[in-house]
């Protein structure tokens, strides 16, 4: 089921994939003129809070965690970005350490970008500094919405909107009626919510006896996003 036009998902979601999107080739070649990519494991961190940053991030292929991390190491997830998204940036922005750390949730190819290559895009490129712009005021409008949804709406609530943010990024290769999965462990799960782990369990089997999801080991099949949605009770 398509949730267009009956969830505000651009509200929920950094749209950085567009900065690349037709870049005339004399500035695409100059970003990209030193890229390197990695593979990285499940798990594997790509920068750590507190780090000075020496170049950008994008996402080739997979998802990352951007998350904080309190003294005794328990995170509370900040983001998951997808395929085609760029991370790091902001720190090289505002010529500070990086406010957060990034861990992959799943192997993913990743390319890096030296910071040097990245400031000289902007200085020469008038479209790439506006899409930046551009960028980051949607992520502002991203964060601050998701701050709102933690101070007023239930954990179910902040669960259901999860799980349908969560499940438009596990699409691929989309078409009406397939089932999505969504492979993700119930910690982090429950830190994207903002809750105790066994919280999510329970509500998860909650939800599955209403038929609204399938579980097959820890992925999870949405089978009613309508009554997800019904449920985020988001106006």
């Amino acid at each position: 089921m398509s949730i267009k036009g009956l969830f505000p998902i651009d509200k929920w979601d950094f749209k950085s994939e567009s900065i690349f999107t037709d870049l005339p080739a004399n500035d695409f070649e100059l970003l990209t003129a030193h890229k390197s990519e990695q593979v990285y494991k499940k798990g594997e961190v790509v920068f750590r809070e507190g780090a000075y940053p020496s170049g950008i991030f994008y996402i080739v292929d997979g998802k990352v965690k951007k998350y904080k991390a309190d003294k005794d190491g328990k995170e509370q997830i900040i983001y998951v970005a997808n395929t085609g998204e760029l991370l790091g940036y902001h720190a090289i922005l505002s010529e500070d350490r990086y406010p957060d750390s990034a861990a992959v949730l799943e192997e993913s190819v990743i390319a890096f970008i030296p910071k040097e290559d990245f400031l000289d895009t902007i200085h020469q490129s008038d479209i790439f500094t506006r899409r930046l712009l551009k960028t980051l005021s949607h992520e502002f409008a991203v964060l601050a919405n998701s701050i709102t949804m933690y101070a007023q709406k239930s954990v179910r609530e902040r669960l259901a909107v999860q799980l349908i943010v969560i499940r438009e990024k596990y699409k691929v290769n989309f078409e009406p009626g397939m089932p999505v999965e969504i492979n993700m462990s119930r910690d982090d799960l429950a830190s994207i919510v903002g809750t105790a782990r066994e919280n999510v369990v329970r509500m998860l089997s909650e939800f599955k006896e209403a038929g609204i999801i399938e579980t097959k080991g820890r992925k999870i099949i949405v089978q009613d996003v309508g009554k997800l949605i019904q449920i985020a009770n988001y106006k």
